[in-house]
């Protein structure tokens, strides 16, 4: 799909991706478009699917989570049913804020907050290890985000 996207659709969406609260006129401004075709071509790439919403960056340490787990998972059973119950419990958490279906080993990696080690280590005896089939788990800890923001290459 990015082939399609010429470079006005290019700097559209790399503009939203730096900030998404831009007024149609400062993003067309950006992309040297006259407000009305930048609204329209926006809400085209809307309509394709390629910006797919909107979303404020909030800080997990200003909120008390002052651990972040990558938690991988191995299931002991690896029928869809059993995925699909899995997947499904993992939307009601609110403290998985991620989760990837991978390759290898371990069969989903999380990236689980929590407000302490303590604190993850109930979540992960209570909440992760009770998850339909799962039988193992293992947990590893960020020290700091190096690159928080999740920004598509855009090949500009």
């Amino acid at each position: 799909m990015l082939n399609a996207l010429d470079r006005t659709d290019k700097a559209l969406l790399a503009a939203l991706q730096n900030n998404a609260r831009l007024t149609v006129a400062e993003l067309a401004e950006q992309v040297s478009l006259t407000t009305s075709p930048c609204w329209r071509r926006v809400k085209i790439l809307e309509q394709q699917g390629l910006i797919t919403g909107y979303q404020a960056i909030i800080s997990p340490k200003q909120l008390g989570y002052g651990v972040t787990a990558f938690v991988s998972v191995m299931m002991a059973s690896h029928s869809q049913e059993t995925a699909r119950k899995f997947e499904q419990c993992l939307l009601d958490i609110p403290e998985i804020v991620a989760c990837h279906n991978i390759s290898g080993r371990y069969d989903f990696l999380l990236e689980v907050v929590a407000k302490d080690l303590e604190s993850f280590g109930e979540f992960a005896r209570e909440v992760l290890q009770a998850l339909p089939a799962v039988k193992e788990i293992y947990s590893s800890f960020s020290f700091k985000s190096v690159k928080p923001l999740r920004k598509m290459p855009l090949g500009l």
